[in-house]
């Protein structure tokens, strides 16, 4: 086992699998000589050459329109967006072509390709650099979707998806690549030096797409969350002392529904909370899961936590982004209902 920070974690998945497969690359803007925007990739070229690991334009469809070609011939092309925010240009590349070769092909065809990106706010971004856009990936049969939050979860899931015959977007939350972030943003900061989940085995693992992970046991109410609001989450059940039970969906397409079927009925009570805007957000989806496979355990209105409905605010990030107080008070809510 080794200590590792997420940016560590990740970069450690893709010198695994670059020395385990010689059919894995690496490409997309910045990531080769200079490591990436994050130093996801730092040391990589350097290691394994600039014809496993390379630096592209700044053109996100020709990054993806290239790595579909690549992958639909047998390579595993791992690129990576520097943002989410400017994904939409490879937005038709991704739903139009990737998700959908293997059934156009009947089956000739497949595309093993990976689609890495930094989501999320809390870092001051303003509203180009940090929105949150994965219900516009979980909405595209064809896609998995996955966005981890641990530095464990992030090196198992992404050599999962970069294994994976089909495509994956691998969502990144930025605010925890360095550690944990409870929504307190004028605190300390902490790193993942001592939090459970920086431990990290060496080598090889692998965690499977589609499967939960119960973070917190509780039995009064299942807080459904992902990424950086799984800390946060964490964070408000721990100021109102509620025995709340906080589930990190980890994968978001597919959805690991019988976990949180199994938790609802026992807590009959459901909070969702996610940092993307509210209307259409996946916490839509979440509570109409929940509805149609719990309602007769339900014991209260299903409630969410979310982002607003607005562009991210540079200015008023912190009102913005949700926060321990609305959490707390979402959960005191749902308790007394």
């Amino acid at each position: 086992m080794a200590r590792m920070s997420m940016i560590e974690a990740l970069r450690d998945a893709m010198d695994v699998m670059l020395d385990r497969d010689p059919k894995v690359l690496i490409f997309g803007e910045d990531v080769g000589y200079f490591g990436g925007v994050f130093r996801c990739t730092a040391g990589l070229q350097k290691k394994y050459g600039e014809e496993r690991v390379f630096d592209t334009p700044i053109n996100e469809s020709a990054i993806v329109g290239m790595a579909v070609g690549m992958a639909a011939q047998g390579m595993r092309p791992c690129v990576e967006v520097q943002f989410a925010d400017y994904v939409f240009p490879a937005y038709d590349q991704i739903t139009q072509e990737a998700a959908r070769i293997r059934h156009r092909s009947n089956q000739m065809f497949s595309c093993p390709l990976v689609v890495r990106m930094p989501t999320g706010g809390g870092i001051f971004g303003g509203q180009t650099h940090s929105q949150s856009p994965e219900s516009l990936f979980t909405h595209v049969a064809g896609l998995k979707v996955v966005l981890p939050s641990t530095p464990y979860d992030a090196k198992g899931l992404l050599i999962a998806a970069i294994e994976d015959p089909d495509p994956v977007i691998f969502l990144e939350p930025k605010r925890i690549y360095n550690g944990p972030f409870y929504g307190n943003h004028t605190g300390k900061s902490v790193t993942w030096a001592g939090h459970p989940g920086g431990e990290v085995p060496e080598g090889h693992y692998s965690i499977p797409i589609g499967k939960a992970d119960i973070r917190r046991e509780g039995t009064a109410v299942t807080v459904l969350a992902y990424g950086t609001m799984v800390y946060v989450a964490d964070a408000a059940v721990e100021q109102t002392g509620i025995d709340a039970e906080i589930i990190d969906l980890r994968s978001l397409l597919p959805l690991d529904v019988d976990t949180i079927r199994a938790s609802v009925e026992k807590t009959g009570r459901c909070l969702v909370v996610h940092e993307a805007t509210r209307t259409s957000g996946l916490g839509a989806e979440l509570i109409a899961e929940v509805q149609e496979s719990c309602f007769w355990h339900l014991h209260a209105p299903i409630l969410r936590v979310t982002g607003w409905d607005a562009p991210y605010p540079h200015a008023a990030e912190w009102d913005y982004f949700p926060s321990p107080a609305r959490i707390t008070r979402a959960l005191h809510q749902v308790m007394e209902a």
